[in-house]
């Protein structure tokens, strides 16, 4: 049996156990492990899986992970999301569906220092969703406000499946970081926009706040300081040359820390839990990542993405239409599988296929991403619909599922705008660098 037939037979054996709800590391390990011993022998797979294994977990430009995780949770911990919610209300005020574009603002601004989707709509849950349903907002509109607002965390850099992208596909991470930047905010528009045309269709669900002086709006843009302070001082610090991105985050952990504690946000408790959520979660983030090289180590053996890209070739397909192949692809994998194992798996057969048709690795980042976002907010699983759920459990999932239709022409939209206009995503990096 050739290399390719074997690596096609493992990879679907692994989409099966996927399926059955194998956990994404420990199926990515035994595939890996697996498929490197049916080409080779298990001595060499053991060696395999033990360099891999050491090198990722020192890789010293992954400790942006564990760093941006604990800037997050510091933020959480000290209520920085609040002020942003808060702030963005007196600012809105008067306009119809000001909360509900308040509460998408408030989770993209929140996003900028958190990296984590499931973080942001979980934050925000708790914050927006109880003072949009004392306002009397539809049920429907709120949820979908903090689902899609949510979703925002993994695009507006700093993004830890950027971080993880720029690892496995060896791209520098101030790049993507730079790519990321306009298209979140453009999306973070988009989804303004639908909230905006649902509240006028649904006036009578949708009441208006008082509007605010200009004199308490400009008043409110003192809350939110310390994300600006955090925002700048990390990714302005990437931007313009003055950190590393590992130096950006240890500085961004460093300054939420000081910031919770000066501003007695932030108790020694809160830094306890915020630390332990980071080791957890670095914790199960590297060991996926560790199976997902070892993975990828046997893809590149068997040439699976040379054989794709010589089918593709054979069928005479137009670059386009292969790129919207893998889009459906990646849409379909959404419905069973989590963002960061989606990316693990798939990038390393699709970005050489994806190149040889001429697209840009760094603008593919950015298209991987976004339907990976999807994948977030999409019917049958969607995360960031059970988050919302789960903390609010007597709103039915079938009336969530509903809910977030509209917001999913946002991300469609973005990918018809990045394939149109391919600058909107290269333009900044280009600049920059």
């Amino acid at each position: 049996m050739s290399a390719s037939l074997i690596g096609l037979f493992v990879v679907l054996f692994m989409f099966g156990i996927l399926f059955l709800r194998m956990p994404v590391w420990l199926a990515l390990l035994i595939c890996g492990i697996a498929g490197n011993t049916l080409l080779s022998r298990l001595s060499v797979a053991a060696a395999v899986t033990g360099t891999n294994a050491f090198d990722t977990a020192s890789n010293y430009g992954l400790s942006v992970i564990p760093l941006f995780i604990l800037m997050g949770e510091v933020a959480t911990n000290s209520r920085l999301s609040a002020e942003l919610f808060k702030a963005a209300r007196v600012i809105l005020s008067g306009i119809p569906g000001g909360l509900a574009v308040a509460t998408i603002g408030a989770s993209g601004a929140f996003g900028a220092v958190c990296g984590s989707s499931v973080a942001t709509a979980a934050t925000m849950t708790r914050i927006s969703l109880p003072e949009m349903r004392e306002a009397g907002y539809d049920d429907g509109l709120a949820t979908a406000s903090v689902a899609a607002g949510g979703s925002l965390g993994i695009l507006i850099p700093p993004s830890i499946i950027l971080v993880i992208y720029a690892a496995i596909s060896e791209q520098p991470l101030p790049q993507l970081f730079a790519a990321a930047l306009l298209p979140g905010i453009l999306l973070m528009l988009l989804y303004i926009l639908v909230a905006l045309i649902i509240a006028r269709r649904q006036k009578d669900n949708v009441p208006v706040d008082p509007p605010a002086s200009l004199k308490d709006r400009l008043l409110a843009l003192k809350d939110p300081w310390q994300f600006l302070a955090l925002f700048i001082a990390t990714i302005g610090g990437i931007y313009a040359g003055v950190f590393s991105p590992n130096e950006a985050a240890a500085v961004g952990a460093f300054g939420a820390i000081l910031l919770g504690f000066l501003g007695r946000r932030l108790t020694l408790q809160g830094l306890a839990h915020a630390l332990k959520v980071t080791v957890i979660t670095s914790c199960v983030l590297f060991t996926i990542i560790i199976g997902a090289t070892i993975f990828a180590n046997f893809i590149v053996q068997t040439k699976l993405p040379d054989l794709l890209l010589a089918g593709a070739q054979a069928l005479h397909l137009a670059p386009w239409a292969v790129m919207a192949l893998i889009i459906v692809i990646y849409i379909l994998m959404g419905c069973f599988l989590e963002g960061i194992g989606m990316v693990l798996i798939t990038v390393p057969v699709f970005l050489p296929v994806v190149v040889s048709f001429g697209y840009d690795p760094i603008w593919f980042a950015i298209i991987v991403v976004i339907v990976v976002e999807l994948g977030l907010i999409h019917p049958p699983v969607g995360m960031n619909l059970f988050i919302i759920q789960a903390q609010a459990p007597d709103i039915k999932i079938k009336q969530l599922y509903v809910a977030i239709l509209p917001f999913l022409l946002a991300p469609f939209a973005l990918i018809l705008l990045l394939f149109a206009f391919p600058q909107i995503a290269l333009w900044l990096p280009m600049l920059l660098y």
